[in-house]
């Protein structure tokens, strides 16, 4: 190994490393706040690549039927809780013309879009805003129909229900895509030096990218009413819901943050390697091992672990890239082992 190889391998894990701290603050995000292992984020890293694939190929994404059929789920959920519980019928009620418009109107609206305009002939950066305008959405229509029921069971409940959700995901990603992989056009050819080594801009963009996104979602946390009540929720949701947070909107918004950030994670790592249905899941899974550093509490460590992962990886892909994998997820034992022997047992709240 000479400086050249080491620089590229140093610039790869942190190129990774920046999307797996995405996808482990993430899952940090959603445990915090709904005690909800996320296992499907990975689908969503998926599903926001080969949507974008599908706009670039002349296409119309399976995703924004799919989004039609989950609107229509959720719109039928929310009536049918309306017309059990008769303290919520009139407030469901009033809100019903948002609702329409929410899950029914827009969701259309985009199928339309994807069916009948040449979505390949415009800018990368609308093709990339309809891509996850199509995606995000998901999240909150998944935390209704399938977590918000259940959102005061325990923690090995909503597992189950997330692994559920995970299968029922990937089904759905092997009928809309298909079993082959896809890549996206690179969001620049550009490619310059630093001393010696080369630098690629496709590596600088996501970097860049990553680094503005942690800004703004420390920004929406610290100077925002909606970002401290996240912040409640995520510190004690007993106190939180005592003060007047909602809980469910709370859970909803983690889930939309979730999926957004899981879907430009797809956008960002598709073009330097090809994405298939079922490759998110593995993605995300490196981000939960990020998330472990953090004991899926603590973002600063999360992103720090994340960041090492990605750099395992890289360096591994490099001695050993055979075992690569089974060195980054045997990563994870040490943690653990030493979380088991330095946690506290907390029980959990009502």
């Amino acid at each position: 190994m000479d400086t050249s190889i080491l620089t590229v391998l140093v610039q790869d894990g942190i190129t990774t490393g920046a999307i797996y701290a995405l996808l482990s603050l993430a899952l940090v995000l959603v445990f915090s706040v709904t005690r909800v292992i996320f296992l499907p984020q990975g689908e969503f890293v998926a599903f926001g690549a080969l949507t974008l694939a599908a706009i670039q190929n002349g296409q119309a994404p399976g995703t924004a039927l799919l989004l039609v059929a989950l609107g229509v789920v959720t719109l039928a959920v929310e009536s049918g809780t309306a017309l059990r519980l008769a303290d919520s019928r009139a407030r469901i009620l009033r809100r019903l013309p948002l609702l329409v418009l929410v899950q029914l109107v827009y969701p259309l609206a985009l199928y339309v879009l994807a069916r009948h305009v040449a979505l390949q002939e415009l800018a990368m950066p609308l093709q990339i805003a309809l891509a996850l305008g199509i995606v995000v959405p998901m999240g909150p229509m998944i935390y209704r129909v399938a977590y918000q029921p259940l959102a005061h069971s325990s923690v090995l409940v909503l597992l189950i229900v997330s692994l559920g959700v995970h299968l029922a995901m990937v089904g759905l990603g092997l009928l809309m895509f298909g079993p082959e992989g896809s890549n996206t056009k690179p969001f620049t050819d550009l490619q310059f030096t630093l001393g010696d080594s080369p630098v690629s801009g496709q590596s600088v963009i996501v970097l860049v990218t990553v680094a503005a996104l942690i800004a703004a979602i420390y920004v929406f946390f610290e100077r925002t009413l909606t970002g401290k009540a996240l912040r409640a929720t995520a510190v004690n949701r007993l106190g939180a819901r005592l003060v007047g947070v909602g809980i469910n909107q709370a859970g909803k918004l983690s889930f939309a943050m979730a999926a957004g950030i899981g879907a430009l994670c797809g956008i960002l790592i598709a073009p330097f390697t090809i994405v298939n249905y079922e490759s998110g899941f593995i993605i995300a899974l490196k981000g939960f091992v990020g998330a472990i550093f953090g004991g899926l509490a603590s973002y600063p460590v999360a992103a720090l672990g994340s960041v090492s992962v990605g750099l395992v990886e890289s360096f591994s892909s490099f001695w050993a890239s055979s075992y690569k994998e089974l060195i980054v997820f045997t990563v994870i034992l040490p943690i653990l082992l030493w979380r088991s022997l330095t946690s506290h047992h907390v029980d959990e709240e009502a």
